[in-house]
């Protein structure tokens, strides 16, 4: 795939990840949110906090389940933790990581609490 391809391809399948989370009731309070430390796909409110999600998109879900990284979950820690600066309960607010895998076919899974803490 082409650069521009795969980039048009990330956006599409944070697209699908976000509607299936506004369907379940959450709010989406940033896409692609970026702070010094890294860059979030997504962020959710739902009843207890914030939903951190980490959309990974390719052929097969065990493919995009392999391209999340250990170095990649820190970075996404990192900004996480930035991004909780500005909420009125900082640090102390509920959070889950999540990761939510895309096929070819656009069907998801959700891992909840997949880097789990």
């Amino acid at each position: 795939m082409s650069g521009k391809t795969s980039y048009l391809a990330g956006l599409s399948a944070e697209e699908i990840v976000a509607r299936d989370y506004q369907a379940r009731g959450n709010q989406i309070a940033a896409k692609r949110w970026r702070g010094t430390r890294g860059e979030i796909d997504l962020v959710a409110r739902d009843d207890d906090g914030l939903v951190f999600i980490e959309v990974k998109k390719a052929r097969d879900f065990a493919r995009a389940a392999e391209r999340l990284s250990q170095a990649q979950m820190k970075r996404i820690y990192a900004a996480a933790s930035e991004f909780l600066a500005s909420e009125p309960m900082g640090q102390n607010t509920p959070v889950r990581f999540d990761v939510a895998l895309v096929n070819a076919s656009g069907q998801m899974q959700v891992i909840e609490n997949a880097f789990g803490l």
